[in-house]
């Protein structure tokens, strides 16, 4: 195939996949946001709150190596990943739904919803990620994952921007009823289900061998990317369980951050998450540009510097505004240009890093290393709220920024050590 004419062709099919993504974007906000202000309702202690936010990162852990490596090697006339894909993402969005009414109801209802919900979120992730290094050549993957990241961010938008702010209204609808706290969820759903129809319609996946390659054990997996001559993709795994530390440190006390903090409304708080959605969706494809000229280590390392220098104006941001005099909206403003910032620096970490693992992949074992980096996140994801909500119970909220900068600054130690993983270009 022409070299010239593959960008065309590529664009055109990842913004398609990029409908999976959509999917994820439009739940993940919302849940992060006010399933932790749901069970403030019935947990006083923060470190708790942190933990029990942990559920559906242990689920992750276990379901989307699993289920990843599990199509890797699934046969079926519609594709390899895409039977996954139609079972567990219409699920999802049906749990969705009664994800605030169980809030609503009782802790044990709120838990029973968080586990069902997760049970097919997380299953449905690995399948849909997968899909684009199935399909897009490695030189291209950076571009890709901006593509498919630029997908998942406006959806964050509109989970954020758009749907956030209907937490604060309150509407009775015929047959349904009192929607207060429910809409966005409600609006949510049906825009996963629309998201699913529209991805199985358009992506057609790749035609594969007969007979699929044997599926490798988590355990052996990690051997044999820990006891290779190569030990990039080592290096690429622990630098990622740091940045997502630092990240999912901070992510779920958010909201509470900024309604404690700020003063703001639980559907204003939103909009906090939603300045990160923002640059995350206008940067991406340009930080799978730029890594594409300057190489994806160097974007990252800029990237991972920018966001520990971010991370500690916003430890110290109390100190230079409130503290200072200054009004609620100044305060707020510098705060959301803050997290705009990090925004943009976050979506060319993540954009740039998970094309550098696929380089170290073949077609065969794509799913493996799909896996293996979301067993190092969601492990991330797993250990850091709970510690940071130790630390926020002793040093205050304000402390999750200077956990995220830390981390953040022994993520960009250890990504130093990468060789290879660079486009052609950048490579030459």
């Amino acid at each position: 195939m022409d070299k010239q004419q593959l960008p065309d062709r590529f664009y055109q099919t990842t913004f398609m996949i990029g409908l999976g993504f959509f999917t994820m974007g439009l739940m993940d906000p919302l849940y992060d946001n006010y399933v932790p202000v749901f069970l403030n309702q019935y947990i006083q202690s923060r470190a708790l709150i942190g933990a029990v936010m942990t559920l559906d990162n242990i689920m992750a852990l276990m379901l989307i190596p699993l289920v990843t490596a599990l199509s890797d090697k699934t046969r079926t006339p519609i594709g390899r990943r895409m039977p996954y894909i139609l079972v567990t993402l219409p699920m999802s969005a049906v749990v969705f739904v009664f994800l605030p009414r169980a809030g609503m109801t009782s802790l044990v209802m709120l838990i029973s919803a968080i586990v069902l919900l997760n049970l097919f979120k997380q299953a449905a992730r690995g399948p849909v990620v997968a899909l684009m290094p199935d399909t897009i050549p490695g030189e291209y993957r950076s571009e890709a994952n901006g593509v498919i990241n630029t997908m998942g961010g406006i959806a964050a938008i509109v989970g954020t921007v758009a749907l956030a702010p209907m937490m604060d209204l309150r509407l009775v609808l015929p047959i349904i009823g009192d929607t207060s706290r429910q809409l966005p969820f409600m609006i949510a759903a049906v825009l996963i289900v629309l998201a699913t129809i529209l991805l199985f319609s358009l992506v057609k996946e790749r035609n594969t061998e007969a007979n699929p390659p044997g599926r490798e054990p988590i355990l052996r997996s990690l051997k044999l990317v820990f006891s290779g001559n190569d030990k990039s993709a080592m290096y690429i795994l622990l630098a990622l369980l740091l940045w997502f530390s630092a990240y999912w440190g901070m992510r779920p006390f958010m909201t509470l951050y900024t309604i404690e903090h700020l003063g703001l409304s639980e559907g204003l708080a939103g909009f906090s998450t939603g300045m990160v959605a923002i640059a995350y969706a206008v940067f991406a494809i340009p930080s799978g540009m730029i890594a594409h000229r300057i190489g994806r280590k160097r974007t990252i390392r800029i990237s991972l510097s920018a966001l520990a220098v971010l991370s500690l104006l916003m430890l110290t941001h109390g100190n230079w505004t409130l503290s200072l005099g200054a009004s609620q909206t100044f305060a707020v403003g510098t705060f959301w240009a803050l997290l705009f910032g990090f925004g943009m620096f976050w979506g060319s970490v993540i954009t740039n890093s998970f094309p550098m693992l696929w380089h170290k992949a073949s077609y065969d074992n794509m799913g493996m290393y799909t896996g293996l980096y979301y067993l190092f996140s969601q492990t991330a994801a797993i250990l850091a709220p709970p510690i940071s909500g130790i630390i926020v119970d002793f040093l205050g909220l304000r402390a999750i920024f200077g956990f995220a900068a830390m981390c953040m600054l022994g993520a960009f130690i250890v990504i130093n050590k990468v060789q290879g993983g660079e486009t052609e270009r950048a490579s030459a």
